[in-house]
């Protein structure tokens, strides 16, 4: 079992956390405890909060991904939050590319450049990812599509960090109330009870959080569902082919 029920004393990353999820999730882990909480944001952001320490991290940016990394001396949670969505129709290689690098490549690049310091502390790695990943949502396909690759690099990342101690978590979130869904005129839910849900997943071991009513209702069978059967069966192939 995870031993982040408060996160007291805790380190936290957290990418794209000046707005959205991101926000309510650095101010749900200042709540709980932590010690540290690194605010990982594409321009300058400050807090009053002297445990906040502001990092200007652009997630498509090998150098400064290098530079944050080296900056950072210790970690437990590591929350790959910054996200890209636009509406296109697929049309457009470049849109799709520049999904992929925000939503795959992006938290991709920045787990491994900080897998040393989540191997040293038995960390956790939380993809913040969506209910888009297992179905598309055809009004924003290339967002849909780089998700649903986040969801597989995820699963790929929990069997090969696990002989690390290391955590993966993937959060599948339905519409929530923030600036990326503002045009979605469906029910959404507040960011300070989906932060707050996805922190309680991490301490309660969840491969995967669902942490808002909507996809609440995915959890009750997911345990038995055609994906989480097939990923269990696949993971230890790794060390049959090792």
């Amino acid at each position: 079992m995870s031993t982040l029920p408060t996160l007291t004393d805790r380190t936290v990353l957290i990418t794209g956390a000046n707005r959205g999820i991101g926000r309510a999730l650095l101010d749900e882990a200042l709540a709980r405890g932590a010690r540290r909480v690194y605010a990982a944001t594409r321009t300058p952001f400050s807090h009053d909060d002297e445990r906040v320490t502001p990092l200007l991290l652009d997630v498509t940016d090998a150098a400064q991904i290098q530079a944050a990394a080296e900056q950072v001396g210790a970690l437990d949670v590591l929350i790959n939050n910054a996200g890209l969505a636009r509406s296109d129709d697929l049309a457009d290689r470049g849109v799709i590319e520049e999904h992929l690098a925000v939503n795959l490549f992006g938290p991709l690049a920045v787990t491994q450049a900080f897998r040393p310091l989540l191997a040293r502390s038995g960390g956790s790695v939380v993809n913040v990812l969506s209910v888009a990943a297992l179905a598309s949502l055809p009004f924003i396909p290339a967002y849909s599509v780089s998700k649903a690759a986040a969801l597989s690099m995820t699963q790929s990342l929990r069997a090969m960090l696990a002989p690390q101690g290391i955590r993966v978590h993937a959060v599948l979130t339905g519409p929530v109330d923030t600036e990326m869904s503002r045009d979605l005129d469906v029910p959404k839910a507040d960011p300070a009870a989906v932060a707050a849900a996805i922190l309680d997943g991490v301490a309660a071991d969840q491969d995967e959080i669902f942490p808002d009513p909507m996809s609440a209702g995915l959890a009750p069978h997911w345990d038995q569902d055609t994906v989480k059967t097939l990923e269990r069966a696949a993971a230890p192939l790794l060390d049959a082919i090792a």
